[in-house]
């Protein structure tokens, strides 16, 4: 049997769906709205961004009346298809951070250290049955060159006080803690990453801010905004709700405030999520400390070990639909899932002949900067967050806080963030979006055959501050 079918073969099973969120303890949807509501707080979107913000809404203010809506059901869409990475970084990575906001790094690397802290309390106070593990994560190279890189960079951690927590691992040691042919060299950050089980995350906050008393309405889309007096009103298919105060945490559906549109653009990313390896295939792999993996190319593989030892697979192919439009018919792309199939065995060969159980993808929220940005309109009455791009899990939450201060009025640390009072470039009108996107896939995916080096357009988009490199 041919290595082609092997891989082929270990498809043939595999669900269309998120893993995640096919699970037997999935709680019911909450009612829809179906009248009128008045609240303080009306947050729209049922993903981290809006659970977050109720959650610290009712932390700051028990008595603040809070309103959450969501379109279909709370953790459905990027909250319940995600990797599980839950990462302390605000900025998507620290080197993404140092080149955009040198100035604030350790700052901000000290405010996303104690928001991830955060997330351990709350996970610990409101017994979230997520299978939260703060183990670390591992950058590996594949390549010498990427070997290189990441010598000079862990120097350059160490020469700019970043590198606390973080080890620089040589063949020999990155291989002990995961055994894959494919590995070089690592950098493993100890305590910046955790893994979770998102969709469980999701879940467990929407039960907690159910606790705390939010009222929480899902299948109702929030279909416009509007000034009310001195307040805002949402309307929905069948109420509606007038607030004081309005957080829009709509990741990358489209925002309520239509200015806040052109600022980012759908990136579909897809995974697979192996069955479970029995005991001699995990030991054929090590992996006993259980880190987060990814490697280090521009179109790169992320992975993880789920509670029950199955290994998520994802990455490498980021797709960018023209016209940016969201829909359906792009959460499955065979002929990746078969890409990924191919590299998965590749890194792995000692686990020949395991078995995928599910396959999806799903729309990130892509911004030109690669990490959120944040706004207010209708006279400071609504807030917003998106950009994530990818490291939203953690990131999220650090989000609500700061969607909070800005509706409160209040000068933070937070808000006084070059991060937080500068926006990114907004993308043009297609077809100029399409091509710029095309043009940097193609050229990224060249540099991975060209031992990393950039070309005349990479390096034009660095200077532009709009360099893409993960």
């Amino acid at each position: 049997m041919s290595r082609h079918s092997n891989w082929s073969r270990s498809l043939s099973d595999a669900l269309p769906g998120s893993y995640w969120l096919d699970d037997p303890g999935r709680p019911r949807p909450e009612p829809a709205l179906t009248a009128a509501e008045t609240c303080d707080l009306l947050v729209v979107g049922g993903g981290y961004s809006g659970l977050w913000t109720a959650l610290l809404a009712k932390e700051r203010d028990p008595g603040r009346e809070v309103v959450l809506v969501e379109g279909r059901e709370v953790g459905w869409a990027a909250s319940g298809r995600n990797g599980g990475f839950c990462a302390a970084s605000l900025t998507h990575g620290l080197a993404n951070g140092l080149t955009r906001w040198p100035d604030e790094i350790h700052r901000l690397e000290q405010l996303g250290a104690r928001n991830l802290d955060g997330i351990e309390a709350a996970v610990a106070r409101y017994s979230l049955d997520c299978d939260f593990e703060r183990t670390g994560e591992i950058d590996v190279a594949t390549e010498p060159y990427q070997v290189t890189e990441l010598q000079e960079w862990y120097e350059e951690l160490g020469r700019r006080g970043l590198a606390e927590g973080v080890e620089y691992l040589d063949t020999e040691a990155v291989r002990d803690q995961v055994d894959s042919p494919t590995f070089l060299a690592g950098l493993h950050d100890r305590r910046g990453v955790a893994m979770l089980h998102p969709a469980k995350l999701a879940w467990g906050l929407k039960r907690a801010c159910l606790e705390l008393g939010v009222r929480v309405y899902e299948h109702t889309p929030a279909l416009d905004l509007k000034a009310h007096g001195a307040a805002m009103a949402v309307r929905t298919p069948h109420g509606g709700v007038r607030a004081r105060r309005v957080a829009l945490g709509t990741n990358i559906f489209p925002n309520l405030v239509k200015r806040v549109r052109p600022y980012t653009v759908p990136v579909y990313d897809y995974a697979l999520m192996t069955e479970p390896l029995t005991a001699e295939q995990l030991a054929s792999v090590g992996w006993k400390n259980r880190q987060g993996l990814g490697d280090s190319a521009n179109r790169f593989h992320y992975f993880r070990l789920s509670a029950d030892n199955r290994i998520l697979w994802g990455g490498y192919d980021a797709v960018y639909p023209y016209g940016g439009r969201v829909r359906a018919a792009y959460d499955h792309r065979p002929q990746t899932y078969a890409r990924l199939a191919e590299h998965f065995f590749t890194c792995f060969p000692q686990l020949e002949g395991v078995r995928f159980t599910h396959a999806w993808g799903g729309a990130i929220d892509t911004c030109s900067r690669f990490s959120a940005f944040f706004g207010t309109a209708h006279g400071g009455r609504v807030a917003y967050a998106a950009g994530y791009t990818g490291l939203g899990v953690g990131a999220t939450r650090f989000g609500a806080d700061v969607m909070l201060d800005l509706l409160a009025g209040e000068a933070t640390e937070r808000t006084s963030l070059e991060m937080v009072r500068t926006k990114p470039l907004p993308f043009p009108p297609e077809p100029f979006t399409w091509t710029g996107i095309a043009l940097t896939k193609w050229s990224l995916a060249r540099a991975d055959t060209h031992d990393g080096r950039r070309n005349l357009w990479l390096r034009t988009m660095d200077r532009l501050g709009l360099g893409f490199d993960s």
